[in-house]
């Protein structure tokens, strides 16, 4: 065994020979073939840079040396020193500790967007790390704490005005002119858990059912009280709320000496399961309002069907209806709204737009989606060009639609008489008048027109499979809408627009949800959600600015004095280490900036 041991530790040690050998061999050809006379270069010494980082730095570095003079940091710095924020100092009280100051705050959310940075811990280690953030916050450190309430408490109801007030700006420069808008929506998802949802129908079944076990338990109590010559309790009214459950139940426990055993826990059910369960039941109806659904993780999300999601298969999720309004790709209006449907947005969307900027525009283009009698109406009375694409336009177009004399759209129709007429050649007259209601309460006028006599007709297979004559609905007045929507969308115009509109939108839509990845909410709330959004609107414009003026040179900026002296008497920028003061000069500088950017257009 002893030899064994020591066989295997001399075997080893051979082996770490072999390899020391084997590595000097390799050091030491190189010297060999140098001794045998092989030329080799010589190089010169190596040096590196000096490594000053633990240094003391007797004067310290200006942070504003290092950024770019057009660079979107000093973009967003100037636009955001033009804006009227008095309504958020306003809601500052005196006292206390000191703030940091709302245009601080505010400056640091829209480079934060501007940079698809949405999360307040993230926006706090960047203000410790990124020398843009440092010098826009002015070494200001606000926690995430500080940075999520003021988004959240701060710039509530304020979101929108700062919102306007930029794009005012814009309409200054020449960029957008308010005059059109390009509309769409798309839905984004809440910051909800999509397996906690509450349905109206579901509620209501189980609302219904429960005050139906509940009206049954009180008629059966009342009637043995009744039969015990207790005439104090006859009511014999059916329970329609929680209220008058309670009231009912606190009459009865008064009787409970004059029941037996199996109503006392009856009464007893009533007041710990029963009543409880209809409260909840009333609180969801409450909460849902004229919704189908909530969230029960943001209850004011409503379950909508998503075009695509992780699971390919556009199931239902909570999320939210947004609405925009642009102009060569910037955002002019948004709003948000709980309904699925794009058609009921467009009435308030457009009401918002006039609130913001005391006026409306004189072209409004949308798709099918927005295509309702109530819509075209509305842009009647408030004298607006409706390019509304509605459903059917593109079949109308096409010959087999066209060719098909069945359609009620096709057949002849004589004004005067008020009457249709069949491809069989009978007169279809008018046999009632109706209305129809829709889910807003909008009230729409149906004439119903009638065959006089269907039986034995040979083309009855292929005008209506029904039983009896046949029978079609006429709206008259939203027929006169389409027709002039056609002529709108035909016309030389209406085509212009209707190829802008695809790239207007929706690829606005395509930036922000793909290019900046914000495809759900982070804030849950519609008030906090109509935040979040406002900030990402803004963002989206800053971007598109600073696109355009990133591409101009600094000799032009220079002589542009950049944008914000349109704006207001004076302002001190930085261009070239230099400071220039305006005062009191803006007609100049706005004739030099039109000169300046036709020049740059061309």
């Amino acid at each position: 065994m002893k030899r064994r041991k020591i066989l295997i530790n001399t075997i080893k040690k051979k082996e770490a020979v072999q390899k020391v050998n084997w590595t000097a061999f390799y050091f030491v050809v190189p010297l060999k073939f140098t001794i045998l006379g092989v030329h080799m270069t010589t190089r010169t010494k190596v040096r590196f840079k000096e490594v000053t980082s633990q240094q003391n730095v007797l004067f310290p570095t200006n942070l504003s040396d290092r950024i770019p003079e057009t660079h979107p940091v000093r973009i967003v710095n100037q636009v955001v020193d033009q804006l009227n924020i008095d309504d958020i100092l306003a809601g500052y009280k005196g006292g206390g500790t000191s703030s940091y100051h709302p245009r601080v705050m505010i400056k640091i959310l829209f480079y934060s967007y501007f940079n698809n940075e949405y999360s307040s811990r993230k926006i706090e280690q960047k203000l410790h790390e990124n020398i843009y953030y440092m010098w826009l916050s002015g070494n200001s450190t606000p926690n995430f704490r500080t940075i999520n309430d003021f988004r959240g408490k701060r710039l509530k109801d304020k979101i929108h005005y700062l919102f306007a007030e930029m794009v005012k700006i814009m309409a200054e420069l020449g960029y957008v002119s308010l005059n059109k808008q390009y509309v769409d929506g798309t839905k984004i998802e809440a910051s909800s858990n999509k397996y906690t949802f509450v349905w109206k129908g579901s509620v209501q079944k189980y609302k219904d059912k429960l005050e139906t076990r509940i009206n049954a338990i009180i008629e059966n109590i009342e009637e043995a009280i009744k039969s015990d010559n207790q005439t104090e309790n006859t009511e014999t009214k059916p329970i329609v709320n929680s209220e008058e459950l309670s009231k009912r139940i606190s009459k009865l426990n008064k009787h409970l000496d004059s029941l037996n055993k199996r109503e006392r826990k009856q009464v007893e059910k009533l007041d710990k399961e029963h009543l409880p369960k209809l409260q909840k039941y009333e609180k969801q109806l409450k909460i849902m309002g004229e919704r189908n659904s909530y969230s029960k993780t943001d209850t004011d999300a409503t379950f909508m069907r998503m075009k695509d999601d992780h699971m390919k298969n556009g199931q239902l999720k909570a999320a939210y209806n947004i609405q925009i309004s642009t102009e060569n790709q910037f955002i002019t209006n948004f709003s948000l709204h709980q309904r699925p449907g794009d058609t009921a947005t467009l009435i308030p969307h457009l009401s918002q737009f006039k609130q913001f900027y005391n006026k409306q525009s004189k072209e409004v283009i949308a798709d099918a989606g927005y295509g309702s009698e109530q819509n075209y109406e509305h842009a009647q009375e408030n004298e607006i060009e409706a390019y509304y694409k509605y459903n059917y336009f593109h079949k109308e177009q096409k010959r087999k639609y066209k060719n098909n004399p069945f359609l009620p759209t096709n057949l002849f129709y004589n004004k005067q008489q008020d009457f249709y007429v069949c491809p069989m050649g009978q007169k279809m007259f008018c046999i009632k008048k109706t209305t129809r209601t829709s889910k807003l309460g909008y009230e729409s006028n149906v004439h119903i027109y009638q065959a006089q006599n269907c039986k034995g007709c040979p083309m009855r297979g292929q005008c209506h499979k029904g039983k009896g004559n046949r029978r079609i609905e006429i709206n008259h007045r939203m027929l006169a809408f389409r027709k002039k929507a056609k002529d709108l969308l035909m016309n030389p115009k209406g085509i212009e627009h209707r190829s802008k509109r695809p790239i207007e939108p929706e690829a606005v839509f395509g930036q922000i949800k793909f290019d900046n990845q914000f495809t759900r909410f982070k804030l849950r709330g519609l008030e906090k959600v109509n935040i979040e959004f406002g900030l990402v609107a803004i963002s989206h414009n800053l971007r598109k600015l600073a696109a355009i003026l990133q591409g101009l040179s600094p000799a032009n900026l220079s002589q542009l004095a950049l944008f914000p002296v349109l704006i207001h008497f004076w302002v001190k920028i930085v261009i070239r280490n230099r400071k220039i003061k305006i005062e009191n000069q803006i007609p100049n500088f706005k004739f030099l900036f039109e000169q300046g950017l036709t020049k740059m257009v061309a």
